[in-house]
């Protein structure tokens, strides 16, 4: 994702009320009541348009297009909303060459839109879905389709709830955009100081002291930004050089910082916006999923903490020195930033037994609400909004790019077909089933966002891992985590990259001490299949704690067995214990 050119302040202001004009459309939905579908649904569209097709471009000819290009997806966007009720009517189905075009456009318009947000690769596989609809009745064999008409494959694509207006652009709509605006607000204060001061006065004197505040760190800035790029980039332009000015490794500390931010995506509430898709997807209420995504969560950063307690027996890795360490007035005014908004939203949650989206909406505004209490409040309230706007536009394209492939698999039966391929080459088996699902994940992961990627995999291979016993959560939680495997395994390593060209290390260096220290990634999930109790934790939360600590020991003796500079039948006793102990 790009940031947004230098703006001068007539610039920022007219992005700060576009973006507040996205905020209050969004918060008025939740606060509004019920909106038709083919209405708020385009107009989340309209308004992402601009801030991705003009905001992020690069240069001054991709903005000139992107404007043009904008102009022409906001109308057609409008004249589907404006039309909301007639186009019920015709159940899909496109009526004349006019609405032909619009579809075309409209289709056309998501596609560039995706490109530019977020590359090449998913816009190729949706061109690609879309040419497999239009000309796989001609493919032979069990793989072809029957042929569909234009005028219904379109239609259904554009003007019904079978594609871009989709069940997953409904939770871009209604809560994916709610908790990405919590997030602006949060970071637009001192949220951010915050969960430094924090993490820095809690394991900045341990032992590898400055590894920790990157762990502790990133799992709380990642529990409200969900990308592993923009945490790296926010939270590692602190402990990045911090952990190279007390002599850290550069690989290792690049490792840490990337392997650290990875784990945003899995921490709860936000997930990245996976945990919003997966309530759509399973039907689970989404104060459960959170609760089933916590514990595997804290394995993780329990693996990597561990990671770097084995590390420092290899290297000599310091504490922060008192004088970079915060006070307590420092903490607990920064963490006010954070913790009053977390605990509206909690209170909202499991107080008022509200919607995730109305509590977030409350937290929003107290969060909204402390900003008033800095000097420089239009900045920050023009930060918000821009932030906002970015980013709620980013996540649109990503994700009306994806329903169009979902849409495609839906109606061409294609998804069942590949259901059925992985059910026949697992043999019957869910441990093979696993290992195919997990190597799709790592693939389509290495070239399309891990939510993108979790909503195609779990949706070919959701159905065959439940077919096959798996608990439909698990089945999601399974391919979610491997969706994010790409984000430190090479040769697509995203937050690697980034970590490896802010300390100035060979990437290759950076992603092999990633790998070590991110364990808990890939074996997680295998503790999840294994022991289905972890995820347990609202059901049964004795069986769910007892798992964690199982599969916590296993993570603790594979990541020593790895990394510690042991005898190396030590290293062995211990990764194979480690491997019994995760399974048994």
């Amino acid at each position: 994702m790009t940031s947004e050119p230098t703006l001068s302040p007539l610039e920022r202001l007219i992005w700060a009320s576009l973006g507040a004009v996205s905020i209050a459309f969004h918060l008025g939905l939740v606060f509004s009541g019920l909106v038709p579908n083919l209405v708020s649904r385009p107009l989340h569209m309209a308004l992402a348009l601009p801030f991705v097709l003009v905001l992020m471009a690069k240069t001054p000819f991709e903005r000139r297009t992107g404007a043009a290009i904008a102009a022409l997806g906001m109308a057609a966007c409008l004249w589907v909303a404006w039309n909301a009720d007639a186009l019920g009517d015709q159940y899909g189905y496109l009526s004349g060459p006019v609405q032909m075009g619009l579809a075309l456009l409209l289709l056309a318009v998501v596609l560039e839109m995706a490109r530019r947000a977020i590359g090449w690769p998913l816009p190729l596989v949706a061109s690609l879905a879309l040419a497999y609809a239009v000309w796989g009745a001609a493919i032979p064999g069990e793989f072809g389709h029957p042929g569909l008409p234009m005028a219904s494959l379109f239609g259904t694509l554009t003007i019904a709830e079978g594609g871009l207006w989709g069940k997953l652009t409904g939770v871009s709509v209604g809560v994916v955009a709610i908790f990405v605006i919590f997030g602006a607000v949060l970071n637009a204060g001192e949220a951010g100081q915050g969960f430094m001061n924090v993490a820095a006065a809690a394991a900045g004197r341990l032992r590898g002291g400055a590894a920790k505040v990157s762990v502790i760190s990133s799992a709380l800035f990642g529990s409200i930004s969900g990308s592993a790029s923009a945490n790296v980039a926010s939270t590692g332009a602190i402990t990045l050089p911090a952990m190279t000015r007390l002599g850290y490794p550069r690989a290792l500390a690049g490792a840490v910082e990337s392997v650290a931010s990875s784990g945003g995506q899995i921490m709860p509430p936000l997930m990245g916006a996976g945990a919003f898709v997966m309530v759509e997807l399973t039907g689970t209420p989404y104060a459960e999923i959170m609760l089933a995504a916590l514990l595997p969560a804290m394995l993780y950063f329990l693996a990597v903490w561990v990671g770097i307690d084995a590390f420092s027996w290899r290297h000599t890795l310091r504490g922060l020195a008192a004088e970079d360490r915060p006070g307590a007035r420092a903490v607990l005014i920064t963490s006010a930033f954070f913790l009053v908004p977390f605990s509206v939203l909690l209170w909202g949650m499991f107080g008022l037994g509200v919607t995730p989206q109305y509590a977030a909406s409350l937290a929003i505004l107290a969060g909204a609400a402390l900003l008033f209490f800095d000097a420089r409040l239009t900045l920050r309230l023009e930060t918000a909004c821009i932030t906002a706007g970015r980013q709620i536009a980013t996540i649109a394209a990503i994700i009306l790019c994806a329903s169009i492939v979902i849409g495609v698999l839906g109606l061409t039966g294609l998804g069942v077909k590949i259901t059925s391929l992985i059910l026949s080459g697992s043999g019957g088996y869910l441990w093979p089933a696993l290992l195919l699902t997990a190597v799709a994940c790592l693939v389509l992961g290495m070239e399309v966002p891990t939510t993108a990627a979790y909503v195609i995999c779990v949706s070919v291979a959701g159905p065959a891992l439940i077919a096959l016993g798996l608990d439909p959560l698990q089945a999601h939680l399974f391919v979610f985590w491997y969706a994010l495997l790409s984000t430190i395994t090479p040769p697509v390593c995203g937050a690697v990259f980034i970590a490896a060209g802010m300390v100035g290390e060979n990437w290759l260096k950076v992603a092999l001490s990633a790998m070590a220290l991110g364990l808990g990634l890939y074996l997680v999930p295998l503790g999840m299949v294994a022991n289905p109790a972890l995820i347990a934790l609202s059901a049964d939360p004795g069986a769910a704690l007892l798992a964690a600590a199982k599969v916590g020991a296993s993570l603790a003796a594979i990541s020593f067995g790895v990394i510690a500079p042991l005898h190396w039948a030590l290293r062995v006793l211990l990764v194979v214990a480690g491997g019994v102990l995760l399974f048994v």
